[in-house]
């Protein structure tokens, strides 16, 4: 295989809590050690590689580094008989891109453990206008049809619906027959959310409640929740009796302000999804329904696609949260 060094992006920290970026060459020595070496084609932007890239030392505790905890490509070695070179394969979650280098770069090394074989249904670009994104929002689908949330029993929220994970809750709800409701604070995106699928639209201020009561009108027969604090204390009290709430972000405050009531007075259950950790029986599942019955018909419309040198200017919109759907990153632009 070609042992020419490869390029990738690295956050360096030049002096104590001063990082910096740039796009350099690595070498695959300067890779982790794993049993599966991966060149990668594409990988995508997610809220914590914004983190990462910024210096947050609770989701990166070393730098130099190398972000980006999705990416998609082919097996260019495997001491695993799991994989053989040529396979085409994509790793989302586990440590990828937080302590262990990531998908910003043109080849990983990662434990046999952490890969999937591509499902046959998609194609490598495919795979990562879902990302972690399109799974976490796959996992809170699911989970909220274990809990017997079913289409024919009432709407569906999502919260910070033209985020990358609350976008595809939106579109994959809707594939899968729910009355969706999104929930933004960019009502100007209002069209782009009907188009992805939603029957409703309303503002960040109409999902959030500031009367400080226990209990509100049950508006809610499910929610899949992407920001937290006061719209998911909000959500768990609008929830109708026997209802859940998928919960996966802390955007908007990791701290919760709510009572018992909503779950001993209407039996509401609160989910927690926890994407980067799920086990690997359950991942190929969420990814094989992702790949087949779950997948968007309208992905196009909500990705857009950069190369590695675009990267660092999209990490400020993440973290400002003016970034609207998935952006795919091509390492071979």
């Amino acid at each position: 295989m070609n042992r020419e060094p490869f390029r990738a992006l690295v956050v360096g920290e030049s002096e104590p809590n001063i990082f910096t970026r740039h796009i350099t060459h690595k070498s695959l020595d300067d890779l982790p050690p794993g049993d599966v070496l991966i060149e990668v084609y594409y990988s995508s932007l997610n809220y914590k590689d914004a983190l990462s890239a910024s210096g947050n030392k609770g989701v990166t505790k070393r730098y130099p580094h190398t972000p980006g905890i999705d990416a998609a490509g082919v097996v260019a070695e495997s001491v695993s008989n799991a994989f053989r070179p040529g396979d085409e394969v994509l790793v989302t979650g586990y440590d990828l891109g937080s302590n262990t280098s990531g998908g910003f770069g043109g080849y990983i090394r990662v434990p046999a453990g952490w890969v999937v074989n591509l499902p046959t249904h998609l194609s490598l670009r495919e795979s990562m206008v879902y990302g972690t994104a399109g799974f976490t929002a796959a996992l809170g689908l699911h989970k909220l049809m274990q809990h017997d949330i079913v289409p024919d029993q009432g709407p569906v929220l999502v919260t910070g619906a033209t985020g990358g994970v609350g976008s595809i809750a939106v579109a994959m709800l809707a594939k899968t027959g729910y009355h969706t409701v999104a929930a933004t604070g960019k009502m100007e995106e209002k069209q782009f959310l009907i188009d992805l699928g939603a029957r409703d639209v309303i503002s960040r201020t109409d999902a959030t409640d500031t009367s400080q009561k226990a209990l509100l009108p049950g508006r809610w027969n499910g929610v899949i929740d992407t920001v937290g604090g006061d719209m998911l204390a909000t959500a768990i009290k609008s929830t109708r009796t026997h209802g859940a709430i998928a919960t996966c972000g802390n955007v908007a405050g990791p701290e919760l302000r709510t009572t018992v009531f909503p779950f001993i007075l209407r039996g509401v259950s609160l989910l927690g999804i926890d994407s980067a950790n799920t086990p690997m029986a359950l991942r190929q599942e969420i990814w094989q329904k992702i790949s087949t019955e779950w997948k968007l018909d309208n992905a196009d419309r909500l990705t857009s696609e950069i190369s590695l040198d675009e990267v660092g200017e999209y990490f400020e919109r993440i973290l400002e949260g003016t970034l609207k759907g998935r952006v795919i990153v091509n390492l071979k632009r």
